[in-house]
C-alpha cells in the first residue's frame, strides 16, 4: 500500500479538513454579521470554504473502496 493511501492517515487529514471548514463557516457567519465587515477578506473566507469542500470530497472518494475492482 502506498503511503498516501493509509486509511488511518486519510481518515486524520480529512478530519482536520472537516474542522478546518466548521471553523471557517463559523468565521464567515460572524464577518457576515458585521456590516463594517471585510468585503474582501470575507471572499477569501468563502474560496477557502469551498477548495476545503472538494479536498473533504477527494479525500472521502479515496476512503470508500472502488466497487469497480
Amino acid at each position: 500500500m502506498q503511503p498516501g493511501n493509509d486509511p488511518a492517515m486519510l481518515a486524520r487529514r480529512l478530519a482536520e479538513l472537516r474542522e478546518e471548514h466548521r471553523d471557517l463557516d463559523a468565521a464567515i457567519a460572524k464577518l457576515s454579521a458585521d456590516p463594517a465587515g471585510d468585503q474582501l477578506q470575507l471572499s477569501r473566507l468563502k474560496k477557502r470554504k469551498l477548495k476545503l469542500k472538494d479536498m473533504i470530497a477527494y479525500f472521502e472518494n479515496k476512503l470508500i473502496p472502488d466497487l469497480d475492482a
